[in-house]
């Protein structure tokens, strides 16, 4: 995963600039016990209890990151802060907001906690009931030049974003509801960032996390790409899916030159219905030139992983089956991605219309749950055979 706090660390480096002191716990990456390629690691966990709302899902439950105790000893390891500001991911993610929250209580009484992040923004009514002193659900331009990095000990990657939002408005996507504006942010300021990220100690590798890198690739991404030749040894990432019509020959070379090496392709689906929710952003054609000038350009066919999603209200089995023979016949790899019904989206109604208790309760948004276990779109072992054949295991 190329996970990082993005906007934590940004308001962390615009709160060092107006003269304050600041630390960063980054729970997930205190946790981290075995090296993976790019600068990133396997996180530890361990076997917890269920929630109650997962009690009837055959499946275990995982606590990943730091432990209690080195949480703890991190804390007592810092001066008496004025402030926790305190994030958080995905809305299932919330059971770990609740712990960090018990715990900064007990360690730290009186100490005002602010807490935002993704979660507090979809759920607010929820986050509000963690008992934190202020949670910030409104969307915040970014005021800072840079995230704070070099707050963290022994950092393997560095993440960016040249743009906030999509101008898209895709049924299953929530970025329009966390940036209701597309936010475009000038190639300066960028290029510094990436310089100074680059700067640390260990980091060769940059992940993307733009929703849109490359619309209006003419004007904006390939004189950027121009600009990341620059980084010699410099490794650069793409995990949130790159809109593949925008992938023309020119476009393909630019993204091998500048040494983009993981490529994730977003495809969806190759079922018209389910194209329509995802804003038409591609055809089988448009997919196909784009593999084909990806594949001209120089990348080996493994690189080329492309997001299908599984899981949707009113999506059969056979169009994700589809969606499978036909990437793999373009001589690229796909990569299921299962869906999570998002608060804020076209498609949560639909999804609460099968299990309206998501609406209240988080943890029902869980992607690997929800399909198979709770919004029952799909059955557990047709699930599995699709993994499998996407795979290439069948």
């Amino acid at each position: 995963m190329w996970a990082k706090p993005l906007g934590l660390l940004y308001l962390l480096e615009e709160l060092r600039t107006r003269g304050n002191s600041v630390a960063l716990i980054d729970c997930v990456h205190e946790g981290r016990e075995k090296p993976l390629p790019y600068g990133r690691f396997r996180i530890a966990r361990e076997s917890v209890p269920k929630p109650a709302p997962y009690r009837n899902i055959p499946r275990r439950y995982w606590k990943y990151g730091m432990s209690e105790a080195a949480f703890r000893s991190r804390l007592a390891s810092l001066s008496q802060p004025d402030a926790v500001l305190l994030t958080s991911g995905m809305t299932y993610w919330h059971p770990g907001v609740a712990w960090c929250l018990a715990i900064l209580r007990e360690v730290l009484p009186g100490v005002p906690v602010l807490l935002g992040g993704v979660y507090a923004r979809l759920c607010p009514e929820h986050a509000a009931s963690l008992g934190a002193d202020f949670v910030q659900t409104a969307f915040r331009p970014v005021a800072a030049s840079r995230p704070a990095f070099d707050l963290y000990d022994g950092l393997g990657y560095a993440v960016t974003a040249t743009s906030w939002g999509c101008p898209l408005r895709c049924g299953y996507c929530a970025s329009s509801r966390l940036w209701p504006s597309f936010v475009l942010r000038p190639h300066d300021e960028v290029e510094r960032e990436i310089s100074f990220e680059l700067s640390l100690s260990g980091v060769n590798d940059i992940a993307f996390y733009d929703d849109a890198l490359l619309v209006g690739r003419e004007t904006r991404f390939l004189p950027l790409a121009s600009r990341l030749e620059r980084f010699d040894g410099a490794r650069f990432h793409t995990p949130n899916g790159l809109h593949v019509r925008e992938i023309d020959a020119a476009c393909a070379r630019a993204l091998r030159r500048a040494r983009f090496v993981t490529l994730r392709l977003s495809l969806e689906s190759v079922d018209p219905g389910i194209g329509h929710s995802g804003s038409d952003k591609v055809s089988r054609d448009q997919y196909a030139r784009a593999v084909a000038n990806l594949l001209e350009a120089g990348y080996e066919p493994e690189r080329l992983e492309t997001y299908l999603l599984v899981g949707l209200p009113g999506q059969t089995p056979e169009s994700v089956a589809d969606a499978i023979a036909f990437v793999r016949s373009q001589g690229a790899v796909p990569k299921l991605a299962e869906f999570s019904p998002l608060p804020g989206t076209r498609m949560f109604a639909d999804a609460c219309a099968r299990s309206p208790e998501i609406a209240s309760e988080p943890l029902l948004q869980n992607n690997t749950a929800w399909a198979p276990y709770i919004g029952r779109t799909i059955d557990p072992g047709v699930l599995q055979d699709l993994k499998d054949f996407a795979k290439g295991r069948r």
